[in-house]
């Protein structure tokens, strides 16, 4: 049996203030699509296509993320097409 790597969460830095609110709403739903691909990338999840809202959700459900929007499973599915 092989022992599970314990791996610490990346130190979060501030954001830098004064930005327009569209940067930090685009910056957060880039993260957390990146966080979701890779998710999906790991349970087996490869090809696009194969990655509905459906199966984006309830991947994010598993995880602990909140419910992603329409535009946010898109993104996820370009970054898993982007992948290969």
């Amino acid at each position: 049996m092989a022992a599970a790597a314990i791996i610490s969460p990346p130190r979060k830095k501030p954001l830098p203030a004064g930005l327009p609110r569209e940067w930090y709403e685009s910056h957060n739903r880039r993260l957390k699509a990146m966080r979701l691909a890779i998710t999906l990338l790991d349970s087996g999840t490869y090809d696009a296509e194969r990655a509905t809202n459906r199966k984006i959700r309830n991947m994010a459900v598993r995880t602990g993320i909140r419910r992603p929007s329409n535009t946010t499973c898109r993104m996820v599915r370009s970054l898993i097409r982007d992948a290969h």
